[in-house]
């Protein structure tokens, strides 16, 4: 593998996933990883552009950017590029009303949608709400439709809370896809025009950028596939065997955001 400078040379903005790089969520908040919040402030001081790109489907961005700056994350809403506000874009775009099997934490995004004679389905990661009548009832409404539209906030399949790993949305969403026989349309990593929307925000090129998260596949290779680089944290979900994926092969694998942030502010934007 090449040298890190010319692994990161030229880089000027910098996407930065959530859950399991910067903090593990979970009781009481969750619990910082060790150096993430200086990492946080070094990067923004360093002049390089920085944005948060999440699949955080549980939380309202209020409520998410509330939790990261009680842990003292310097973040705002406008910084944080996430499932629900790209959702509720498409939604009034295409005049679809949604049947939302979301978190109640999350339904505040909806507010102003219009949610009455559904014509499509909206699925999250609802945690507890994920019971056999919830998903039964999504299931009715795609099978009365005569074109379903079933969409997906992220595609994850696990993830890392203070407690231990937690199946996300991605399994109850292939349940449905399975069942009605259709493909959803993923809003969030890694679909392409996610990571899209994060640059354009961003205000850099996708050759400039580069994706630091835990996730092999969803922030790792969604990234690559939009043409950026991507760094693998060895905190959150990750799991040894990332190292070896037989599909994806990241641009480099750090400790944490700490060691990361160290190698961007010696070898990027040369």
């Amino acid at each position: 593998m090449a040298a890190w400078g010319e692994r990161l040379a030229g880089v000027r903005g910098v996407l930065l996933d959530i859950s399991g790089v910067l903090y593990d969520s979970g009781e009481g908040g969750g619990k910082v990883i060790a150096g993430s919040v200086e990492a946080v402030a070094r990067l923004k001081r360093s002049g390089l552009k920085v944005r948060f790109c999440t699949n955080e489907s549980q939380k309202s961005r209020r409520l998410l950017v509330g939790e990261l700056r009680h842990l003292g994350f310097d973040v705002s809403e406008s910084e944080v590029t996430a499932p629900p506000p790209a959702t509720c874009r498409i939604l009034k775009e295409r005049g679809l009303r949604p049947h939302l099997l979301v978190h109640d934490d999350v339904r505040s995004e909806f507010d102003e949608i219009d949610t009455s004679n559904p014509n499509c389905v909206v699925i999250a990661d609802a945690g507890e709400g994920f019971s056999y009548q919830n998903m039964n009832e999504a299931f009715q409404v795609l099978m009365g439709l005569e074109n379903p539209v079933l969409m997906s906030l992220g595609m994850g399949r696990y993830y890392k809370v203070t407690s231990g790993l937690m199946l996300d949305v991605g399994g109850y969403t292939k349940a449905l896809e399975y069942a009605c026989g259709i493909q959803a349309e993923v809003v969030g990593k890694p679909s392409p025009e996610f990571f899209k929307s994060a640059l354009w925000e961003m205000g850099v090129e996708a050759r400039q950028a580069i994706m630091i998260g835990d996730d092999i596949v969803g922030d790792v290779g969604g990234a690559q596939r939009c043409g950026m680089r991507a760094l693998q944290v060895r905190t959150g979900k990750f799991r040894p065997s990332d190292e070896h994926h037989p599909e994806v092969k990241a641009d480099g694998h750090v400790d944490n955001l700490a060691e990361a942030v160290d190698l961007l502010l010696q070898h990027a934007d040369k």
